[in-house]
């Protein structure tokens, strides 16, 4: 299974752990990632803030360079995937757009590369079964509030990501890992996204503070994130949070793929745990300790 590869550029700066995690499970797994040669920002949140012709054409420009490459792409930033689906969405239902796209981007571009976020690929084209099969460790019952967000799953006409309102695919992957989904009711709740990059860092705080209570009420050992702004508003602002309202969490935020990768037996600073805010140690010694052959009775 091989798929073009697109990192985004908080791969190389604030979602160092996700990138490395990402390429770590995709080796251990034997997937084929190929980096996308030149790729470029999809303009993120800044972009369609400031001008729609400009984002669609900075996510269709990658986009292009994906189709030269006659491969799916495979994005494990849900901003980098809301822009790129947001992109073929454009071009595909607005022939004005696909002109000023076309101008833009030289070439013209018909909205056909496929967007795949890396949950669709493990559990879509991978399969949880066999997934489960190739674990080192398990999650052994882990209690795991798995957080979606915004980006991942609104507008629904456009990423087409699982249920807007109640998606699964993350607890599947738990399930897959022995771990114990938690049912809660703050998985698609917004953090504030970029605001914790603004000055309105208390307004994230507000935001973020009823949902790592809802994930605590809910018994969660930890909340498992997919999008690098999510991981950064709910771990990062821990501290915050304990300032403004004096509730303490100590909730480790881990991504999917540094829960992936522990059970694959992928060293924690192979995984970029070390970059975590709250210390996810407990977590690490209590994967590393549950063999998943045993668990499973192999």
């Amino acid at each position: 299974m091989k798929y073009a590869y697109y990192p985004g550029c908080s791969a190389e700066s604030s979602a160092r752990d996700q990138h490395l995690s990402s390429l770590a499970v995709a080796r251990a797994l034997g997937l084929t990632f190929v980096e996308i040669p030149g790729w470029s920002c999809c303009g993120s949140t800044p972009g369609h803030q400031t001008d729609r012709t400009l984002a669609a054409s900075l996510s269709a420009a990658n986009l292009v360079l994906a189709g030269d490459m006659g491969l799916d792409i495979v994005v494990n930033c849900a901003a980098c995937f809301s822009r790129l689906k947001t992109a073929n969405h454009e071009v595909r239902n607005h022939p004005g757009m696909r002109k000023k796209v076309a101008e833009a981007v030289g070439r013209d571009y018909d909205g056909s590369v496929r967007v795949r976020h890396l949950m669709e690929i493990l559990l879509e084209d991978y399969g949880p079964e066999r997934l489960a099969a190739a674990l080192r460790h398990s999650l052994r019952g882990l209690k795991v509030a798995c957080y979606y967000g915004c980006l991942l799953v609104r507008p629904h006409e456009v990423t087409g990501f699982d249920d807007p309102e109640n998606p699964t695919a993350m607890d599947r992957l738990v399930t897959a890992m022995g771990g114990e989904s938690l049912d809660w009711p703050g998985k698609v709740e917004c953090c504030g996204n970029s605001l914790s990059l603004t000055t309105r860092s208390d307004l994230v705080v507000n935001l973020t503070d009823p949902i790592i209570g809802m994930a605590k009420a809910a018994g969660a050992d930890c909340i498992a994130v997919a999008c690098p702004l999510c991981q950064v508003n709910l771990d990062l602002r821990q501290t915050d949070i304990h300032k403004q309202t004096g509730r303490r969490y100590d909730m480790p935020i881990l991504y999917i793929t540094q829960l992936l990768g522990l059970c694959l037996g992928v060293s924690p600073a192979g995984l970029g745990l070390e970059k975590l805010v709250v210390s996810p140690s407990a977590i690490a010694d209590r994967v590393k300790a549950a063999d998943n052959r045993k668990v499973q009775g192999i």
